[in-house]
């Protein structure tokens, strides 16, 4: 007898297959990620295709078969209209796609990560939420899905050395996991000088306060100093 399996699921990423078919990637709250095979889904008759696109979430049943999960049935939950209606919301949940597609690779149930998507995707979809604000939400899903995952940065005191941080003296070390000082700076020649304002932003994404964070006025050489941060920790997880 063939077993159904039903969950929630945001889709975060479709590939075509075939003339008529699909695959899509999802992240559930009862399995984790999944690759999910619909069959003929791109056919305007089938009976699958309304119920799930890249960025829903839907409730989805799928069986299990000896090499494949195939997508049986799927009811939409939510989809995040305001994000398809906006290009620049558009982009963060691209980017936002892949740092699950990156960091995510096999089949493993964290309820954690899977609401931190879901927080995410529902404070994108805010018609109010600017541009600046999408870019900070990003790093905000970034941030704590490192952390969810096991690699939370020190950002209170010397990683290395453990000793309190000189605010004017702040280096920030992927390699080390988090900031470190000017003496200890010096033990990674990949670290990077910031400031005392990435550093506060950096505590209350991690202390996952957006009602302060989403009030702040972050100075353009700030946000400047943060995406390179972000982008030098991730490629030193996923070097190209």
């Amino acid at each position: 007898m063939t077993t159904h399996y039903k969950t929630r699921a945001f889709v975060f990423k479709k590939n075509n297959i075939n003339e008529s078919d699909r695959n899509f990637s999802v992240f559930t709250d009862e399995f984790g990620r999944l690759d999910i095979y619909a069959k003929a889904i791109r056919k305007i008759t089938s009976k699958l295709r309304s119920g799930i696109d890249v960025f829903f979430m839907s409730e989805i049943e799928f069986i299990q078969g000896k090499s494949k999960k195939t997508l049986t049935e799927a009811v939409i939950i939510e989809k995040f209209d305001n994000i398809w209606r906006d290009s620049e919301k558009f982009k963060t949940a691209n980017r936002i796609a892949e740092i699950l597609d990156n960091f995510i690779k096999g089949q493993e149930k964290d309820e954690n990560v899977f609401n931190l998507l879901n927080e995410a995707f529902y404070k994108l979809n805010d018609r109010n939420l600017n541009i600046e604000k999408c870019a900070l939400l990003y790093y905000y899903f970034l941030w704590n899905a490192l952390s969810l995952l096991g690699y939370r940065p020190e950002v209170k005191k010397c990683s290395i050395c453990q000793q309190k941080l000189n605010p004017y003296n702040i280096y920030f070390s992927s390699g080390e996991g988090g900031v470190v000082c000017k003496k200890c700076s010096f033990l990674d020649k990949n670290s990077q000088k910031i400031n005392s304002d990435v550093v506060k932003i950096l505590r209350l994404i991690l202390s996952k306060d957006w009602q302060i964070l989403s009030k702040l006025k972050i100075e353009p050489s700030s946000q400047k100093l943060l995406s390179e941060v972000s982008e030098n920790t991730i490629k030193s997880f996923c070097p190209a």
